[in-house]
């Protein structure tokens, strides 16, 4: 390990390296890092050798704190970056000057700048597992999360006794900017923001520090106001599409079960990404009376999706707002589609939008319901009970456009079972594995030839596994991939042509 003199001359030259301060600025960040150090000696130390990697220059400075928790770590590393992150009048004005050559070359150095600030945190981001798995619909993106660290002991019981602060409201507030952190709410010292505007409303940038796929970025509404999907969601969508071509953008769902984990903040995901569901194409195709110029059918894909063509954002906006208020009426109950119970609405879209390889908007409609039942307590129209040993969470925005993302326990529960098959052990006597000893027994074995070898079994448990996330998908999709559901799902494209 480093001493503090080398250390804090090794953080001054990677903020100078990273364009992160200006050389003049060499003094003035010292003096803070001596600080925040609690000490007020330094004597300049050569750095030799290669640069190291911002991680582990960090991690020898929290060495040097004793004792800490996660927690601890994450707020007190947070803080040496704030100290050479430069504020946000300097990073929106290098975007801005940036932004009038290029976008996509104004969102390259902000996302290059994020993972130098450290507010992504690329050393924990590597140690995710992605893998692709080949299904009737392509390839499906398969993600294990484990950039998010794990939760200490000390740190559960400290924010058991903490106070609660409504400042900042929520994760996604535009007062997390340069935010100290606290036991029960992220620092956010080293976290800058974009300002965009979207139908007249102010909007700002950022990505996500945990990114799930490439520059996976949030864009959030200055009001802490709940989500909401209307007309002027669509028009947001598709005109920050236009601002920023090479990226799409979504929404989750406005409501409970079927939309995401926060609901009380307006806010939309998206990223230079092509996702599974980018690439399916129509199934079939129709014509809504009076929107004759825009291209309108339904994508191969496990959910149910309406897909939109079309040159000119306000007329997509004002037929998927059409579709919209159908949808939120709709009642067929043939196919248990209940617009509401008791006065509860049911029914909502999850949309998403983007620019296509010939520079058309399109604009997919996926169709949700959030009804419950005694059989499907946590949705009907969500992971059934059979998918629980591998998810049971609700589906969001990134899942329904086929990015499963897994919790990390299956690392560990994917790779002892993996052993537990090659060894012919009993799975239902580990009460780890039991809950994976049916899928194992009809969907894995029957594939595996005799004397596979653990990587082998592995290899299929993560094919079947992508498998079992489709079907997963079509449990979600309102109207099953069956004659059936087609002709249910045509009875409401009727519909619309019926008002």
């Amino acid at each position: 390990m480093k001493d503090i003199n080398y250390l804090i001359t090794e953080l001054t030259d990677y903020g100078c390296a990273n364009g992160l301060i200006e050389d003049e600025d060499r003094i003035y960040t010292v003096n803070r890092l001596l600080e925040v150090l609690g000490t007020d000696e330094y004597v300049y130390t050569k750095i030799t050798g290669e640069p190291r990697e911002l991680h582990l220059i960090l991690e020898d400075f929290i060495s040097l704190q004793g004792d800490l928790t996660n927690v601890q770590k994450d707020l007190f590393d947070t803080k040496l970056m704030g100290i050479i992150t430069p504020p946000p009048s300097v990073v929106t004005g290098m975007f801005d000057a940036i932004r009038e050559v290029s976008s996509k070359d104004a969102t390259d150095w902000y996302y290059d700048f994020s993972r130098a600030t450290n507010y992504i945190r690329t050393d924990r981001i590597r140690k995710d597992i992605k893998w692709k798995s080949p299904t009737e619909y392509g390839d499906i993106d398969i993600t294990i999360n484990l950039s998010k660290p794990e939760k200490d002991p000390r740190d559960i019981a400290a924010a058991g006794k903490a106070g609660s602060s409504s400042y900042p409201k929520c994760l996604l507030c535009l007062e997390n900017e340069g935010y100290s952190g606290t036991l029960t709410h992220p620092a956010r010292q080293n976290h800058r923001v974009i300002p965009v505007t979207l139908d007249g409303d102010e909007y700002y940038l950022q990505y996500s520090p945990y990114v799930y796929y490439n520059e996976h970025c949030i864009v959030f509404n200055k009001k802490h106001i709940p989500m909401v999907i209307n007309r002027s969601t669509f028009i947001k969508l598709l005109s920050f599409t236009a601002q920023f071509p090479h990226y799409m953008i979504g929404s989750n769902a406005d409501l409970p079960i079927v939309g995401g984990s926060i609901l009380s903040h307006d806010h939309f995901q998206g990223g230079n990404y092509i996702f599974p569901m980018a690439r399916a194409k129509y199934e079939t195709t129709f014509t809504v009376r009076g929107f004759e110029d825009i291209t309108a059918g339904i994508i191969k894909w496990p959910m149910s999706v309406i897909r939109l063509t079309g040159t000119n954002a306000s007329r997509m906006a004002d037929l998927a707002d059409m579709i919209l208020h159908a949808w939120r009426d709709y009642t067929d109950e043939e196919a248990f589609i209940l617009a509401d119970t008791d006065g509860e609405p049911h029914n909502t879209i999850t949309p998403i939008a983007r620019v296509n390889s010939d520079g058309a908007f399109e604009l997919d409609l996926v169709l949700r319901n959030n009804i419950t039942t005694d059989e499907h307590p946590l949705g009907v129209y969500h992971p059934h009970a059979q998918y629980h040993h591998i998810k049971k969470e609700n589906i969001g925005l990134i899942e329904v456009m086929g990015l499963a993302i897994l919790p990390a326990r299956l690392k560990k529960e994917f790779s002892d079972l993996a052993e537990a098959i090659e060894a012919h052990e009993d799975l239902s006597s580990d009460e780890t594995l039991a809950k994976h000893a049916e899928w194992a027994c009809n969907k894995i074995l029957p594939r595996l030839n005799e004397g596979a070898s653990v990587d082998e079994i592995l290899s299929v448990i993560k094919d079947e596994a992508g498998i079992a996330f489709v079907e997963i998908l079509e449990c979600a999709g309102v109207y099953k991939r069956n004659a059936k559901g087609r002709e249910a799902f045509m009875r409401f494209i009727d519909s619309l042509n019926a008002q």
